[in-house]
């Protein structure tokens, strides 16, 4: 240990030399604990007991730092040895000191003989429940935790009516699993058995939420127990469980479905002291960790809609398994959001279901730490080991976690460590690779058998308990009885008056001259005493001429009067991703920042009106807790306009898991909307293969049942519309916007205010001469249609006509054939792309155009590639060139 570490008794001891010298030249609680020794001394030179005081200090101290190793959390190993450092023969006392007085700081009293600090520790800390703490920097945050804890020693008393209430929670959680496996033998349920500790604790959270004024808790969890918490915390009708193991639903099942341990579900729960507590359990796929940052921006957007004291209303609960917790990068990319300016939301609650095993994995085959828990220190967050055996002091650790949360609006982690009483389902042998802990496991009584032993020594009936459990097993045969249930499948809150179904439609989104033109005034406007960056101002000035001369604007113009069109019309706007306020290339500057004193300032705030907002963060580097967050925000947002940004394209590799799993399944899966829009960089400039494309055909693959859009618009005023369709349509759907990078500067990629006015997205943008005289027709999409343009002004080939298509899915077959139908007379038919073949649109678009045109279909692009692009910048000019050529080679 370090000299000058606080725990360190020279430390101690050469404080006191310096309060002999000067009392000033120490803090107020050095003053304070020095002058008590000195009241107690009688005479006035060295203190004779200062080594000893010093000592118990010490032993305090470290006591609250490693008192978690002596902890007895583990119901399968309850003989923990001893820490020959928490011993007082450790700090040079004997055993004549335990009846001596001393005085130490921060404790109880300020006099308290030896023997009975070490009774204090051992019980707050060495007991059922471990805790670490003292890695929090905040002294606040540690003397809160300590004197709760210490107060209390960490075991409050229960009344009566509160045990009664703990053991009827045990027992609704131990029938409910026998009653499945009774009922539904061989069915996957993947039980709660041996962690049932969790329904009494959850519930304890819910209450004390209630009387902390919380209206709405937003859970996320993974599969095992999930359906307990449901029945038991959330009150799911049994009927509508049973009905599901049944898979006799009938009515309401829209879609594809999922399976009954993923689904989501929200009621109203009341709490003893206070009004009705709301909980929404989200959605969940087998990806155990990746609903963690939907219910942060989920949560994060209810706090927002309740407006100012949002944080101490709705809070945020996170359910983990131990292996997933300490093994999936995504539980730290969400850890990190916690004390974020865009994402935070103001502390979750981290229960971490510690079975002691992952699948058939043991904890040192699962992480290279003590605990399952050590990444959440990286917040200085408390973290408590609990006893699943114990739940009196689960019960104790729900209440004080909530507290120190609605105090401290900081994350709090709670590990149950408990075990898993069948294999990784119930359908799985555990015996084959964990015959040892099978056998400890067999041996161990159920829980609340535990409990009931220990409340009848206390004067507990066994009648009562027998009442209890009689009364839960009447409540499940009657809900079996239900042989059929009926769903109401109808969407709810928020989204009652959204549409459904995706259907084409012609929504014009153009915007007013006059409008556009105050729009520019008004984003150009720098506040007074205000001085921002001499390129931006002029950057700014020269949008505001385009759109008064009402020519060349450029993307980032049209972007910008598209927010501002839409956060006047009352529309909340939220884009993150890396690098967003200043744009990966650039161009937005959304947030302006002063170059004197480093204020900022957003000009499109000056524009919202009737509760339009406009928001911009800068995201961590993270792609795929970003893109979570901001779906959980989207589904919470039906009238907003929610915008993730990936620096360029290809970065959404990073949060696959979130697209596949969420982004494009979401409604036939959970019946479940988004509106989310992800702007994705895509173009072939010789940036090589990490920073050319944005997979364009892994989103085509997800493609089905008009359940996303995937646009490429090659105009700014494409653009515009787009963003504005986005809100104007009747229902809601996932956008995927291929954007450019290149083309943000492109001299011919401008747009007129004239098009910006009238009008609206067009999913085909078709450019030629007279169509019958058309004898090539080359279709292609984004910025491959410049240079083909371009080289035909320059050929002078009046014979081709060059087709757009600017929204690939779902795909306008109706206008293509109209279009096809007006050039009879077309020899040749190519589809242009810069993409190698296996990849971009190619692969999707052919059996369509082939089916329309009742023809073969010319491939021009590059070859199959195992990579999207060539690292050498003069070989993908070469490539490019011929490509084009290509193109007009008849």
């Amino acid at each position: 240990m370090d000299d000058n570490h606080p725990l360190n008794a020279a430390f101690i001891d050469r404080q006191y030399q310096l309060w002999l010298k000067d009392p000033r030249l120490l803090g107020k609680d050095w003053q304070d604990y020095f002058s008590r020794l000195a009241t107690k001394t009688e005479s006035g030179s060295p203190f004779p007991q200062m080594g000893q005081e010093a000592a118990v200090q010490t032993l305090i101290d470290r006591f609250r730092e490693t008192g978690h190793r002596m902890a007895h959390t583990d119901p399968l190993n309850p003989d923990r040895q001893g820490d020959p450092q928490l011993v007082p023969e450790a700090f040079g006392l004997e055993e004549a000191d335990l009846e001596r007085l001393f005085h130490p700081r921060n404790f109880l009293r300020r006099e308290i003989p030896l023997r009975e600090i070490l009774a204090v520790l051992r019980a707050t800390y060495c007991g059922s429940i471990g805790v670490e703490f003292m890695h929090i920097q905040q002294d606040e945050e540690r003397r809160w935790l300590q004197e709760r804890m210490e107060k209390s020693r960490n075991r409050p008393h229960f009344s009566g009516n509160e045990q009664i209430g703990i053991l009827r929670k045990l027992l609704d959680a131990v029938l409910f699993e026998r009653f499945l496996h009774q009922r539904f033998p061989g069915q996957k349920r993947f039980s709660l058995e041996g962690a049932e500790v969790l329904i009494p604790f959850l519930e304890a959270l819910v209450h004390q939420a209630g009387n902390g004024e919380v209206r709405e808790m937003v859970f996320g969890m993974a599969h095992r127990g999930r359906l307990n918490v449901l029945a038991n915390i959330f009150g799911k009708p049994l009927e509508q469980i049973f009905a599901e193991f049944r898979d006799n639903l009938e009515m309401g099942v829209i879609g594809d479905g999922d399976v009954k341990y993923h689904k989501g579900f929200s009621s109203d729960v009341a709490t003893p002291a206070g009004p009705d507590v709301h909980l929404t359990m989200a959605s969940n796929p087998s990806h155990l960790e990746a609903v963690d940052p939907v219910v942060e921006g989920k949560t994060r957007a209810k706090q927002e809609f309740f407006g100012i004291g949002g944080r101490d209303r709705i809070m945020a609960v996170l359910i983990h398994g131990d292996a997933a917790f300490a093994g999936q990068g995504i539980v730290a990319e969400t850890l990190n959001l916690s004390q974020l300016e865009g994402y935070g939301t103001g502390g979750t609650l981290h229960i971490v279901l510690n079975n002691q095993i992952g699948f058939t994995t043991s904890p040192r085959d699962a992480r290279s730490t003590p605990y399952a828990t050590d990444v959440a220190k990286m917040l200085m967050a408390p973290i408590f080991h609990v006893n699943g055996e114990d739940p009196e002091a689960a019960v104790h650790v729900a209440r004080l976690a909530f507290d120190y949360r609605h105090r401290f609006g900081r994350d709090v982690i709670i590990e149950i460590l408990c075990f898993r009483r069948h294999g990784h389902n119930e359908g799985d042998e555990p015996y084959f690779t964990q015959p040892l802990m099978v056998e400890r496991i067999k041996a161990r009584p159920s829980v609340e058998e535990i409990y009931t032993r220990r409340l009848l020594e206390t004067g507990i009936s066994d009648k009562q308990s027998r009442f209890l459990a009689e009364r839960t097993t009447e409540e499940l045969e009657t809900a079996f009885a239900v042989e059929k249930v009926r769903l109401d499948s109808s969407f709810q809150g928020k989204w009652r008056y959204v549409e459904r179904d995706y259907r084409p439609l012609e929504i014009r989104t153009g915007v007013p001259g006059e409008r556009l033109i105050r729009f520019a005034e008004k984003l150009a406007a720098i506040p007074e005493g205000f001085s921002p960056h001499a390129k931006v101002a002029k950057l700014l000035e020269n949008r505001r001429q385009a759109v008064i001369e009402g020519k060349g604007i450029d993307w980032a113009n049209a972007e910008s009067l598209a927010f501002a069109s839409l956060v006047q019309e009352g529309v909340a706007i939220r884009l993150s991703g890396q690098d967003s306020r200043r744009g990966t290339f650039s161009q937005r500057h959304a947030v302006l920042y002063d170059t004197n004193h480093g204020a900022h300032y957003a000009p499109h705030t000056a524009l919202c009106a009737r509760g339009g907002k406009f928001q911009v963060f800068d995201s961590m580097l993270s792609e795929a807790a970003i893109l979570g967050f901001e779906f959980g925000y989207s589904i919470e947002s039906p009238y907003g306009l929610t915008i993730w940004e990936a620096q360029f394209g290809d970065f959404c590799n990073g949060a696959q898991v979130i697209i596949d799993q969420f982004l494009v399944s979401s409604q036939t899966k959970w019946n479940q909307l988004s509106n989310l829009v992800l702007f994705l960089p895509h173009g072939y400039e010789g940036q090589g293969g990490e920073h050319s494309s944005a997979r364009i055909e892994r989103f085509l693959q997800l493609c089905a049942d008009n359940n996303i859009q995937v646009t490429y618009p090659s105009t700014p005023a494409q653009f515009f519309h787009l963003l504005r369709r986005q809100i104007k349509q009747p229902f809601r759907r996932p956008l995927i916007v291929f954007t450019p990078k290149s083309l943000l500067r492109h001299p011919a990629c401008r747009s007129t205010r004239r098009e910006l006015e009238e009008g609206g997205f067009q999913e085909f943008l078709v450019e030629g001469f007279e169509p019958e005289k058309t004898r090539t027709l080359l279709l292609c999409s984004g910025k491959i249609y410049f240079e083909l343009a371009a080289e035909r002004d320059r050929l002078a080939r009046q014979d081709v006509t060059l087709l757009r298509v600017e929204q690939f899915y779902p795909l306008r077959t109706d206008l293509l054939e109209y279009e096809f139908r007006l050039r009879a007379g077309l020899e040749r038919i190519a589809w242009v792309q810069e993409e190698p073949r296996n990849m971009g649109a190619w692969s999707f678009i052919r059996p369509h155009l082939e089916k329309l045109s009742k023809r073969q279909i010319i491939y021009i692009g590059r070859p199959e590639s195992a990579t999207p692009a060539v690292g050498s910048h003069r070989i993908h000019q070469q490539e490019q060139a011929y490509l084009v050529e290509s193109a007009f080679s008849v």
